[in-house]
């Protein structure tokens, strides 16, 4: 708002004020929120870079039980069990942190012949292995897409509240205590101008009661 365009009163300044210290609360929540989410997405980065290193570990691990598997059981054998896996799909939840919502996975399992208790009676042990270590690795890679994906939403939320606490910072509360200040000096200019006005009567009235010192007939 430009200065011309504020009415120097009082009760202008009054309002001025409040909006000031209210801005200043609002930039004082708006770092603070800014802070947590930064923490929040440091502390998902960390958990995602070490999820990401136990996964290459697990990967190579299951696949060397996969070529096991393969060598000691038949590729015939190992791709009919292979098709008798489970479909799997993946529920999408949310949660809210800080006023973000972050989106949750949970896998639903449909139903299979290859149940837990067929695999441990009916398929070879190292078969059955490389479908558990496999299943250990589907469930990291979701985790971790869940993860990720909260991280982007935390940057964007990070990147918002960074341009709106800037915005109150840099704009809003410098222009209203410019605002402030033109009314505090145009107050004080009135004041100076009034109390001027004030001396020029009192000595007019002074200068006609000497001139007239029996007052009017």
């Amino acid at each position: 708002m430009a200065s011309s365009e504020v009415k120097p009163t009082r009760i202008e300044l009054i309002n001025l004020t409040r909006r000031i210290r209210l801005a200043k609360k609002g930039l004082d929540l708006l770092k603070m929120k800014r802070t947590s989410l930064v923490m929040e997405f440091f502390a998902i980065s960390r958990t995602v870079k070490g999820m990401r290193e136990n996964i290459r570990s697990d990967m190579e691990t299951t696949l060397g039980t996969v070529r096991l598997a393969e060598a000691l059981s038949g590729l015939v054998n190992l791709e009919r069990i292979a098709s008798m896996s489970v479909d799997t799909d993946a529920n999408v939840a949310t949660k809210n942190v800080m006023g973000v919502r972050i989106p949750t996975l949970n896998v639903v399992y449909h139903e299979s012949l290859l149940s837990e208790i067929y695999r441990a009676v009916s398929i070879p042990t190292v078969i059955n292995d490389s479908i558990m270590k496999f299943e250990k690795i589907f469930k990291a890679l979701l985790e971790i897409a869940e993860k990720e994906n909260s991280m982007r939403k935390l940057l964007r939320e990070i990147d918002r509240t960074k341009r709106r606490s800037n915005a109150i910072e840099n704009i809003l509360i410098p222009g209203l205590a410019a605002n402030a200040k033109y009314i505090r000096m145009r107050l004080d200019e009135m004041e100076r101008e009034t109390f001027s006005m004030l001396k020029a009567v009192k000595r007019n009235l002074q200068a006609r009661s000497s001139q007239n010192p029996g007052g009017a007939a």
